[in-house]
């Protein structure tokens, strides 16, 4: 599993060589890790500044209601956002906690004032701005 994470191209041949089994076994764990839904898909990692994405953020959003009707109308309003790349809802103080992504400080402000700042629910914001990752997992 840990290779296929680090590297989800990783040929059979050499994953099998890594992991000490034969090609066929390997292949077979695989294929088996995949109908089991363990293994769900695979992905490319992507170089967030070639795309000119220059500007992370995390965001605690407070809700000022916590009907569901409110939340699923918070949510329908974070998929629709193409900035919001993750949506969490989220115990504490706050009820979610987005990462979004944008080209810079104004089109974040955009997205903040037009997207945050329109939704009736949203009752408090806090943004943490991304200064560095020195260690992402996500793929």
């Amino acid at each position: 599993m840990q290779e296929l994470s680090r590297d989800g191209r990783i040929s059979n041949l050499e994953l099998a060589e890594r992991v000490g089994l034969s090609p066929s076994a390997c292949l077979r764990r695989v294929q088996d890790l995949e109908r089991a839904g363990v293994i769900t898909g695979y992905k490319a990692v992507l170089n967030r500044e070639a795309m000119g994405v220059g500007f992370v953020t995390y965001i605690g959003v407070g809700l000022g209601e916590h009907t569901k009707e409110a939340q699923e109308a918070f949510e329908r309003a974070m998929q629709a956002a193409p900035e919001v790349v993750e949506c969490h809802n989220i115990t504490g103080t706050i009820e979610y906690l987005l990462r979004v992504e944008c080209a810079d400080l104004p089109s974040y402000k955009r997205f903040h004032t037009d997207i945050l700042g329109t939704s009736p629910y949203v009752t408090g914001i806090t943004t943490y701005v991304v200064m560095g990752s020195p260690k992402d997992m996500r793929a």
